[in-house]
C-alpha cells in the first residue's frame, strides 16, 4: 500500500486553544495532488498501564486517593483513555471491538480484563483474536471479522510477536485497507502501541541505552511511518534510548508516551494528547553532530541539537512527513 499520510514538511505543536479544524484544513491544503491517501480511520496509541478498573464499592488506597486528587486538579477524566476508544466508534448501537492479544504472555487473562472494562463502558460485543504462530494466522479466515469490527485493540506484551506473526499477512493488509477507507479505530497499548510505528524498538533497556548500537529496532506494523513510538516512557526512564533511535534515524521523530496517557491520531498525522500524563516528542532534523558512527567501540552515545517537546492533555501536534510520497 502507499503512504498513509500527507506530506507536511514542517512540524509544530499547538496549544489546546487552537482548534483541530485549523489543523485539518491545513493538512488538506498541503495534501492536494500529492498522491498520499488520507486515512479515514483513527489511531489511539496508549503508553501502557491505562486504568482498567471502574471504582465501585472497594476501599480506596492512599495511592489511589492521591491519584484521584491529581486527576481532579488537572481536569483529567477517570478512565479517559479507554473511554476514548469507545466514544470514537461511529456505530452507536451494538459496536464491536476485536481485542488482539497475540503479544501477550497471558492472552486469556488479558482478554478477560479488557472484555470486562469495555463491557462496563457499554460495549457488549467484545471478541478475541489470538495467534501463537505465523502459520496460525496464515490459515485463519479473518476477512469477515476484519470487515465487521468497529475497533481493533492490540494489548501489551512482546511487540516482536506482533510484527513477526502479522507482517506481510492478508490480515494486516485488510486491516490497513480498512484503516485507510473506513471510519474505524485502531488502538494499542504498551507493546501494542509500539508495534504501530516504524521504526519499532524491540530490545535495549535502561541499563544499556546509553551505549551506541545497543538499542535494537526493526520494521513495525507501519500505521505510522517515520515515527518511533515508545511507551511507559517517563515511568521507565526511556528518554535516552529514544534519543539513540532518533540519532540513528534523524528523518524520523520519536514519541514517548507516559502511562495512562495516549495520542489520538486523525487523518494520519494530527495527534492530540489525552489521559493523565504527558508525551515527549524528540526530533533530530537539526542534529549537527553525533558519535554514532563509532558504535564498534561501544562508546557512550553523544548527540547535539535534538529538539524536544513536552505535551500534555489537550495539546495537539502535527506529525511531520519529510519523505516524498512513493510506492
Amino acid at each position: 500500500m502507499g503512504r498513509q499520510a500527507l506530506c507536511i514538511f514542517n512540524c509544530r505543536f499547538l496549544p489546546p486553544t487552537i482548534g483541530i479544524n485549523f489543523i485539518t484544513d491545513m493538512a488538506k491544503r498541503n495534501g492536494n495532488g500529492n498522491g498520499c491517501p488520507v486515512p479515514k480511520g483513527i489511531l489511539v496509541i496508549v503508553g501502557g498501564a491505562e486504568e482498567k478498573e471502574l471504582e465501585k464499592e472497594k476501599e480506596k488506597s492512599e495511592e489511589q486517593e492521591t491519584s484521584d486528587k491529581r486527576m481532579t486538579e488537572t481536569g483529567h477524566e477517570k478512565h479517559e483513555v479507554l473511554k476514548a476508544v469507545v466514544k470514537l466508534m461511529e456505530r452507536k448501537e451494538s459496536p464491536l471491538i476485536e481485542v488482539i492479544t497475540t503479544a501477550s504472555g497471558d492472552p486469556e487473562g488479558s482478554f478477560s480484563d479488557y472484555k470486562k472494562i469495555f463491557g462496563e463502558l457499554g460495549v457488549r460485543r467484545v471478541h478475541h483474536i489470538h495467534h501463537n504462530s505465523r502459520g496460525e494466522v496464515l490459515d485463519d479466515k479473518l476477512e469477515k471479522r476484519v470487515a465487521e469490527a468497529d475497533a481493533f485493540f492490540f494489548t501489551g506484551g512482546d511487540q516482536l510477536k506482533l510484527t513477526s506473526i502479522y507482517g506481510g499477512t492478508s490480515f494486516l493488509t485488510d486491516l490497513k485497507n480498512r484503516y485507510i477507507s473506513d471510519n474505524i479505530i485502531i488502538a494499542g497499548t504498551s507493546a501494542g502501541a509500539m508495534a504501530m510505528s516504524t521504526p519499532m524498538i524491540y530490545a535495549g533497556n535502561k541499563d544499556v541505552q546509553q551505549i551506541s548500537s545497543e538499542i535494537k529496532i526493526t520494521t513495525g506494523l507501519e500505521f505510522l511511518k517515520d515515527v518511533c513510538i515508545d511507551t511507559h516512557f517517563v515511568d521507565r526512564g526511556r528518554f535516552v534510548r529514544m534519543a539513540q533511535v532518533i540519532e540513528t534515524n534523524p528523518s524520523c521523530i520519536g514519541i514517548g508516551i507516559e502511562e495512562d496517557t495516549a495520542i489520538v491520531v486523525r487523518n494520519g498525522l494530527e495527534a492530540e494528547v489525552i489521559g493523565s500524563g504527558m508525551i515527549i516528542v524528540i526530533d533530530g532534523f537539526h542534529i549537527r553532530e553525533t558519535n554514532i558512527e563509532e558504535f564498534t567501540e561501544k562508546k557512550v552515545m553523544a548527540v547535539r541539537d535534538l529538539k524536544v517537546h513536552i505535551l500534555s492533555r489537550g495539546h495537539q501536534y502535527i506529525i511531520p512527513q519529510c519523505n516524498p510520497p512513493h510506492h
